[in-house]
C-alpha cells in the first residue's frame, strides 16, 4: 500500500505534534497538509510542509518519531549577488586590472559572496589572452593576481550585470554603441544604458576622468592605471554597500 505524493489529507483536528526548532514547544496543528512522501507499509516515513515548517514522520522507531524543522527556500533567503564589469579595449590591460583590484578588495573585507565580478573588452582580437604580464606583474607587486583571460563584451552581459564600468570615454561609447545595435535582435533591459558608467567617476584622490590605456608606454604608465583602480574601486564597494544594503 502507499500513498500518491501531494495528495491532501486531514488528520485528527488535536493531534498534537512537538515542533523541536528552535525549541522542543508543543504546536497543535489543523488541516489541510501537503505530503510530499515516500510511503510504505507496515513501515512508512513521510514529510509535511506547513506554514514554513517541515515535519518528518517516521514508524521505523518505536515509538515512532515526529521531527520538525524549518522550511526554507534559497531562493527567498540568499541574496542575487551584485554583479560588477570591467571593461576596456582589449581586455588585458585595465580592465583586467580593474577586476584583479576590486576583487582584492572585496576578499580582504571577507564579502565575496556578496559579488560576481568579471572584465571584457570592446574588442575580441586578444581573446583567451591573459593579461599583458607587465600589468601582472604591477599587479602581484602590490599583492593582486590578475588571472582573467580577454573576451570581449556581449549582449547578456547588460542583462546579467548590475554595473558596467567603462575605463574611458572611447570604451563607454562603444559599449553604449554596442547595446544600440544588439537591442534591436536580442531581449535587453530598457534601462541597460544606465548600467554604463566611467570607472573614474568614482574616484577621491584622483582628479583624472579617465583611466590611461598603458599599452604603448614603459612601467609608470601601469602603476599609473594602478594607483587609479584602487582608488576608484575603493570608492565603488563602499558605494555599491552603502546603496544595496549588502
Amino acid at each position: 500500500m502507499g500513498l500518491c505524493t501531494n495528495r491532501v489529507i486531514t488528520p485528527p483536528p488535536y493531534l498534537q505534534f512537538y515542533h523541536q526548532v528552535p525549541s522542543p514547544t508543543p504546536l497543535f496543528l489543523k488541516s489541510p497538509f501537503i505530503i510530499s512522501p515516500k510511503v510504505t507499509y507496515p513501515s512508512f516515513s513521510l514529510d509535511l510542509h506547513h506554514k514554513g515548517i517541515k515535519f518528518s514522520f517516521s514508524t521505523s522507531s518505536d515509538p515512532p518519531v515526529v521531527t520538525a524543522s524549518m522550511a526554507s527556500s534559497p531562493s527567498s533567503t540568499e541574496l542575487k549577488p551584485f554583479s560588477v564589469l570591467f571593461v576596456c579595449l582589449g581586455n588585458i590591460c585595465r580592465s583586467p586590472a580593474a577586476e584583479g583590484v576590486f576583487t582584492d578588495m572585496v576578499q580582504k573585507r571577507g564579502i565575496e559572496s556578496k559579488f560576481k565580478i568579471d572584465s571584457a573588452g570592446t574588442i575580441g582580437y586578444h581573446e583567451g589572452n591573459p593579461a599583458d604580464p607587465r600589468m601582472r606583474s604591477a599587479s602581484k607587486r602590490r599583492g593582486i593576481e590578475v588571472t582573467s583571460r580577454s573576451r570581449p563584451i556581449r549582449p547578456s552581459d547588460f542583462r546579467d550585470f548590475d554595473l558596467i564600468l567603462a575605463m574611458d570615454m572611447q570604451n563607454k561609447d562603444d559599449i553604449l554603441g554596442a547595446l544600440e545595435r544588439w537591442k534591436f535582435k536580442e531581449t535587453l533591459p530598457d534601462d541597460a544604458h544606465k548600467k554604463v558608467k566611467l570607472m573614474c567617476s568614482y574616484c577621491k584622490k584622483h582628479s583624472e576622468k579617465e583611466v590611461p590605456d598603458p599599452y604603448y608606454g614603459g612601467p609608470q604608465g601601469f602603476e599609473k592605471v594602478l594607483d587609479l583602480l584602487e582608488d576608484a574601486c575603493e570608492s565603488l564597494l563602499d558605494s555599491i554597500l552603502t546603496e544595496n544594503s549588502l
